[in-house]
């Protein structure tokens, strides 16, 4: 035990890495290229450090598409940096997407809904208790069912469907999970039909009607602040 701890002590120890991990404690993910300009060092030599992080299941790498993100490997390690940082005295940088605010704000991605709206009503899916892992991405819980089924999803119709019932998929402004699959494809369709999200014509972008928000969120318990 004493030398697997003295293990990710080193991986820790190294200012490169140190940096790399300190940058993944706002939950967002973030690609080699990206990691390496916080690191300050080449591409080459961050996809090392990538991979001695990862040995020590610090991080973990997400593909989405042809691209690689990495964040870190689970809730304890955040906790364990986030002590460290309180014992050294730095603070945390703040995340800074390059997205434009109206693509950010809301989109669609592929046949589902993505951007900030949708990272919120994937996170409080996931807080109800609503959505659980399963071992092509999630299932419904019990209560989960029952909300999407009162808001008129036909959910066995859905789960013949010759695709993913529902699974994460990574938002690439917000670098964390919307929802996808024929749960989210659905959802997209549900809110277009009730006017909380209006496709715009001649882009990906969704104009989300201050009214319309109120009302899509309020169907899942949320409130617009």
């Amino acid at each position: 035990m004493d030398s697997k701890l003295a293990s990710i002590a080193g991986a820790i120890a190294e200012p490169a890495r140190a940096r790399m991990l300190c940058c993944l404690l706002d939950g967002h993910a973030r690609t080699a290229t990206e990691l390496s300009v916080v690191a300050e060092v080449s591409p080459s030599t961050a996809s090392a450090h990538l991979a001695r992080l990862k040995d020590q299941q610090l991080l973990v790498q997400l593909a989405q598409g042809k691209h690689r993100y990495y964040q870190l490997a689970s809730q304890q390690v955040a906790s364990a940096l986030e002590a460290l940082l309180v014992v050294a005295g730095t603070p945390r940088s703040a995340f800074q997407p390059s997205t434009p605010d109206r693509l950010r704000h809301a989109r669609t991605c592929y046949d589902h809904m993505a951007g900030s709206v949708a990272v919120r009503l994937h996170d409080h899916f996931a807080a109800q208790g609503w959505l659980e892992t399963a071992a092509d991405g999630y299932e419904l819980s019990t209560q989960g069912a029952q909300q999407f089924a009162r808001l008129g999803l036909d959910l066995a119709a859905l789960r013949k469907l010759r695709r993913r019932f529902a699974c994460p998929c990574l938002d690439w402004s917000e670098r964390k999970p919307h929802l996808g699959g024929a749960l989210g494809a659905a959802l997209l369709q549900l809110a277009l039909k009730r006017g909380w999200v209006e496709q715009d014509l001649d882009s990906r972008a969704l104009h989300v009607p201050a009214k319309g928000q109120r009302q899509m969120l309020a169907a899942f318990g949320l409130s617009s602040a």
